[in-house]
């Protein structure tokens, strides 16, 4: 289990990030709040594995995360963002948490769902908590708006995915934060082999995944610094994201879990993003099983 970070210590990093960021020149200051928070970064990659099974092959998921609705991310802009995922077809779609900044104050929150509704997966479409999903007492709120948009909203359980007598299994855990993330209850029942991908909004649980045979763990939270200096990296590492904060990692040393962490949609705590556009991944599975 990663070491968890003090609040000091957060708030600290907070006040660093908030200097950095105001300490920017007049055109790098309007560039990070109002030209990169809007430049969609829409990253594709190939997924292979021997595990997953040749029905499998090709299959086409997109992950969503972060969006923050309420802070500097708007309605307009995710009906946007459902238009552009909708073009890509994907089969399966993933969204890993932290859909509204504030659940309990945003005043329109009872127009998401028939905007999620719009979103077509012919495999099903998943979700998972993020720690703005419970913060504010908004764990219900969420709950009921994902479920209405027709999301699977997973909570230390799993999923069979079938195609053509073939499955793989779809894992989803509680946030690490403000939840109770179990793995250990979440991958009860799965029938082994099977090929297993972790929603986990926190990517710093990825170490404890691999000792459960997952082979891919999906995951956001870090935003991917949101601000990033030129040969420092990422100002803001989150608690749970400390570790693990953007693109592709390899946990353990014999069929090594692969973790994905994606930098999110919107913003939070501070409206800038610079040198870290959002995102929204596509991944193709390919089967190395020639069987």
């Amino acid at each position: 289990m990663p070491k968890k970070v003090s609040r000091r210590s957060f708030l600290k990093r907070t006040l660093g990030f908030a200097a950095a960021a105001f300490g920017l020149s007049a055109g790098g200051y309007y560039y990070a709040r109002d030209i990169e928070p809007r430049l969609l970064d829409i990253t594709n990659h190939k997924i292979s594995n021997n595990a997953i099974p040749q029905a499998f092959d090709n299959l086409k998921i997109v992950q969503f995360s972060d969006t923050h609705l309420g802070f500097h991310y708007d309605l307009d802009q995710l009906e946007e963002l459902i238009e552009k995922i909708n073009k890509i077809k994907a089969d399966i779609i993933f969204f890993t948490g932290d859909l509204m900044d504030e659940p309990n104050k945003y005043s329109e929150a009872n127009q998401i769902p028939s905007l999620l509704q719009k979103i077509e997966a012919p495999l099903g479409k998943f979700a998972i908590y993020g720690n703005h999903d419970h913060g504010g007492y908004g764990s219900d709120i969420y709950k009921s708006i994902m479920e209405e948009a027709g999301f699977i909203l997973l909570l230390n359980e799993n999923r069979k995915i079938e195609v053509s007598g073939s499955s793989i299994h779809v894992i989803g855990i509680d946030d690490a934060m403000l939840g109770r993330p179990d793995i250990k209850l979440a991958v009860e029942n799965i029938e082994e082999p099977s090929y297993k991908i972790l929603l986990s909004h926190a990517p710093d649980l990825a170490d404890g995944a691999y000792s459960f045979g997952i082979q891919l763990q999906l995951s956001g939270h870090s935003h991917g610094g949101q601000i990033k200096i030129p040969f420092f990296g990422a100002l803001v590492k989150p608690p749970y994201a400390e570790r693990y904060h953007e693109g592709f990692y390899e946990i353990g040393s014999q069929e090594p879990l692969t973790l994905y962490v994606n930098r999110g949609l919107g913003t939070t705590r501070l409206p800038f993003r610079f040198l870290s556009r959002p995102e929204m991944t596509i991944f193709t599975l390919h089967s190395d099983n020639g069987n």
